[in-house]
Parts: structure tokens; C-alpha cells; sequence
């Protein structure tokens, strides 16, 4: 049974009570000073495009994507997004990082878009949800409810055909101790507990699952940080496909991985609360992925 503070158990949130969960959100960090700072610079090494801004505070959240230069129409493209749920550090950091180290030397094979920070609300609250208790990574589907997927999605149209999508998340203690149950609670649903994997994990598509794809990623992120073990075969509740891999329907979930008809697909986890890990490995895990995908591709495609 839920105990969440808020709601009455076994009934969905209505306006009031969403709105009483949005009162006791508070800003805990600056999407200004840790993440535009560091986009800034990149501005002159490829182009910038500003694809939006959140509608509950247009100044103070644009929404900015990164393409690089000498865009060709005869290479493939490849799409990195961060910050889907904003909470996930790494994911915002860790695009960043390819950005700054290594999206130009892959450019000369691939047109390379990078959406680091999708839900710059999200980050700045460190939360899973926006503020109208919508989760954008249920929300990629036409007309959606999020306002940060369906500007992303009216940008990622714009590129054409996307060969590849790489998504980058955490799995964090906070799921379990304070997103789950507040999901629970918003759905008028029991709160069953679930176990977080130790460990870094990637959630395919069970539609098009590119296992060699998937298997090439985890033996890239492996050099960097551990690969989360099966519990009883299984990860967060899912049979695993494969060593580190599960699968999800991701277009029927309305999961940012599936916004398009790509080739490749998948969707990363990091887990920050290891006492394993510290933070710049959990970047470092998230570079890992896409390079190990790219590296994948490029010998597929007969590039290298």
C-alpha cells in the first residue's frame, strides 16, 4: 500500500493534488551556470540551433541542440539526447562530454545532432517529472503532454531520416526511494519495491532489439565502469535479453529511443550511487556508450 504523502491511496492525482506536489519542488542547482556555461564554448566548433524553450518559463529554459558542421546528406545520422529526465546527471554531462571530445573526429563518417539537456526543469529540480507531474519519457508520441519531448521531436524531424539514437540515463537510489512511489501514488496504485542494479545497463528495443549492437556497446562501457549483474535473470524486473541488456517496447511506452524509425537504437543507465563509481566515471560510462555504438556502425558500414 502507498504511503506517499500526497493523494489518497488508491485514487489518481487530480489537478489539486499535482499541484500540491509541484509546491514542495524546489530549485536545487542552475541549468544556467552547470550546463549553458559549458555549452557556450562549444557554439563555435558546430552549429547551435535553439529548438525551443519550456512554455512555464521561456527566459530562463531555451532549449538548445548541437549539429555538426558540413552537414552531408550522404552520411548517415546519428542522434544523442541527455537530460530526458533531468535528474540523471550524467546523461546531461556525459553529451556534453562527447560534444567537447568527441563528436568533430566522428563527423567525418556521420552528421552528428546532440540534444544534451531535453528537461532543463527537470534538472535544475533534479526530478524525474515536469512540473505538470508528466514524465517526458513516457511522452514521445504525437500531440504529446510534455512540452520537452515535443519540441525535441519537432527538431529531430527536422534532420531527416536518423540512423541511430543513443539516449543517455541513470538508474538511481532515488527511483525506488522517491520517483516510484510518487508514480505510484500520482496513479492511485500500490508501491511495490523494486531492486536497483549496481552497475551500468542498456534497455534496447524489443521491436528492433540490434543485440551485436547492444553487446558492442557494454564491452565499450565495461573498460570504464562494471556492467550490472543479473538479478535471478532479470534487471529492475525484466528478463535480460542478453549480459547487461533488456528489452522495452519503446515506441509503445512513448520512450524518447523510439521517437523515430531508426536502424540502432538504445537507451543507457548509469548507476551514480555505486560507491564504485565516482561522477566523472559515470560521464565517462555515458562516451563509452556512444563510441563503442559508433565504432559498432562504422565496421557494419564498412567505414573503417
Amino acid at each position: 500500500m502507498s504511503t506517499f504523502p500526497i493523494g489518497t491511496p488508491g485514487q489518481p492525482w487530480n489537478t489539486q493534488e499535482k499541484a500540491q506536489w509541484l509546491a514542495q519542488v524546489t530549485i536545487k542547482r542552475s541549468y544556467q551556470q552547470e550546463v549553458l556555461t559549458k555549452l557556450a564554448p562549444l557554439a563555435s566548433r558546430f552549429e547551435q540551433v535553439q529548438y525551443g524553450a519550456l512554455a512555464y518559463d521561456a527566459d530562463k529554459y531555451p532549449l538548445f541542440a548541437f549539429k555538426t558542421k558540413h552537414w552531408d546528406s550522404s552520411k548517415k545520422t546519428i542522434l544523442v539526447t541527455g537530460g530526458v529526465h533531468g535528474y540523471e546527471t550524467s546523461g546531461v554531462h556525459g553529451a556534453i562530454q562527447f560534444l567537447a571530445t568527441k563528436a568533430e573526429h566522428y563527423s567525418q563518417y556521420f552528421n552528428i545532432a546532440v540534444a544534451p539537456c531535453v528537461s532543463p526543469w527537470g534538472y535544475e529540480t533534479i526530478n524525474r517529472w515536469n512540473p505538470y507531474a508528466v514524465d517526458p519519457n513516457r511522452s514521445f508520441y504525437a500531440d504529446s503532454p510534455a512540452n520537452e519531448a515535443a519540441a525535441v521531436m519537432a527538431f529531430v524531424a527536422s534532420l531527416g531520416e536518423v540512423y541511430a539514437h543513443i539516449d543517455l540515463h541513470e538508474t538511481t537510489d532515488t527511483d525506488e526511494l522517491e520517483f516510484r512511489p510518487a508514480l505510484s501514488a500520482r496513479d492511485g496504485k500500490d508501491y511495490e519495491k523494486g531492486v536497483i542494479p549496481d552497475g551500468f545497463y542498456l534497455v534496447g528495443d524489443s521491436d528492433n532489439p540490434t543485440p551485436d549492437f547492444q553487446k558492442a556497446i557494454i564491452e565499450s562501457v565495461a573498460k570504464v565502469t562494471h556492467i550490472a549483474p543479473d538479478d535471478d535473470g532479470q534487471l529492475i524486473g525484466v528478463d535480460i535479453e542478453q549480459f547487461g541488456v533488456i528489452n522495452y517496447p519503446t515506441k509503445k511506452l512513448g520512450l524518447c529511443a523510439g521517437m523515430t524509425n531508426n536502424h540502432y537504437n538504445t537507451t543507457t543507465e548509469v548507476y551514480p550511487d555505486s560507491p564504485l563509481v565516482n561522477d566523472q566515471e559515470c560521464n565517462d560510462a555515458q562516451v563509452a556508450a556512444i563510441t563503442g555504438g559508433l565504432d559498432y556502425i562504422l565496421t557494419q558500414l564498412n567505414l573503417i
